[in-house]
């Protein structure tokens, strides 16, 4: 009989301290994205986005993260590079999600800033024409809506929707983009 009581005592004690190392507040995590903008050339568009989480209550967690994003712009037959590097900062909130947080959907809300060139500074092109948009330093604001599925105790799989909004840019001020990401938490 004692030992059916120990293996029972054993069992949740493991169900339990796999269940508490999911969304502890203050954990800390590693997550990187990559994805598609959305525009007409899904394959040559994208962004690669290297972040780090730290968890609040309730599921919420703060997000800060790096972000570099390259799209190309036709002019004849020549494709001009438009890159952007963004910081961001903001708030992820639970919205809806199992008990054990297994499966989750969140919606953040961040602040960005950052900067964008247009082929890479260039402003004259091979048939003498001149690029009127010029390199800015940009700001805004950000959201985000992600499903989230712990792949184990410690590894998180990210499918995401975003869109940004950007002031002081000469190009599109509303970006939509689509991408995948994984995140370790510590």
């Amino acid at each position: 009989m004692k030992k059916y009581i120990y293996t029972m005592m054993f069992a949740l004690i493991g169900i339990t301290v796999a269940q508490a190392q999911r969304m502890l507040p203050k954990q800390k995590g590693l997550e990187v994205n990559a994805g598609t903008l959305s525009d007409d050339h899904p394959g040559r568009n994208y962004y690669l986005n290297i972040g780090m989480t730290v968890n609040g209550k309730n599921g919420n967690y703060q997000l800060w993260a790096l972000e570099y994003t390259h799209q190309y712009d036709e002019y004849k037959d020549l494709c001009l590079p438009q890159e952007t590097y963004t910081t961001e900062g903001g708030y992820s909130f639970f919205l809806l999600g199992d008990a054990r947080k297994s499966i989750t959907l969140n919606t953040a809300i961040t602040g960005v800033l950052g900067y964008e060139s247009i082929n890479r500074g260039k402003n004259l092109l091979y048939d003498g024409a001149k690029i009127l948009t010029e390199d800015n330093f940009i700001y805004g604001a950000g959201g985000r809506l992600s499903f989230e599925t712990y792949l184990s105790d410690r590894c998180v799989l990210i499918l995401q929707g975003r869109t940004k909004v950007l002031w002081g840019t000469d190009l599109e001020q509303f970006r939509p983009s689509a991408g995948l990401g994984l995140r370790f938490n510590f």
